[in-house]
């Protein structure tokens, strides 16, 4: 199968903006929620690649990942929240991104209530499926990530009552 063009010149960090009137807290409880319902709030996590190896007061060991048609990746990450406003999350080990690759996700308050949410993206690639999707989102300036995330807070948005 042919690599797509520009793959192999892949620069990954791809930064985007998400806005949502959930609040800085109740976005930033959703990144945190290390519980078994996790694969509910983030429709990216497949429920039976989860694990959470530790959870601590600001950091978190955790596999996450996700099946698609002819794939199937995942990342062992270490979760920071060491900053009030960011949380982080690099990997130690993964079946499709190299080690040191990360995204994180810096939760501002927003004029009007609810949050901006500044997403940057920065995984580099290890394998054929790693490539393209990293291809993907690099060309589509982030679009299916920024889509994801702004699904999980579709979801907070539609029962705010929802503890996290």
């Amino acid at each position: 199968m042919p690599v797509p063009e520009g793959v192999g010149n892949l620069m990954p960090k791809v930064a985007m903006d998400v806005e949502t009137t959930v609040e800085p807290a109740r976005v930033r409880a959703a990144l945190l929620d290390f519980s078994p319902r996790r694969p509910q709030i983030w429709p990216g996590i497949t429920p039976g690649l989860y694990e959470v190896y530790s959870v601590e007061e600001t950091t978190a060991e955790i596999k996450e990942g996700t099946k698609a048609p002819g794939m199937t990746v995942w990342a062992k990450e270490r979760y920071d929240w060491s900053d009030p406003y960011t949380v982080r999350w690099t990997v130690q080990e993964s079946n499709f991104c190299a080690p040191g690759s990360y995204v994180q996700a810096t939760v501002t308050p927003r004029d009007g209530g609810g949050s901006r949410v500044h997403i940057e993206w920065n995984r580099t690639p290890t394998s054929f499926s790693g490539r393209v999707a990293a291809f993907l989102i690099k060309a589509t300036k982030g679009k299916p990530v920024a889509a994801s995330f702004k699904k999980a807070m579709d979801k907070l948005e539609r029962d705010p009552g929802q503890s996290l």
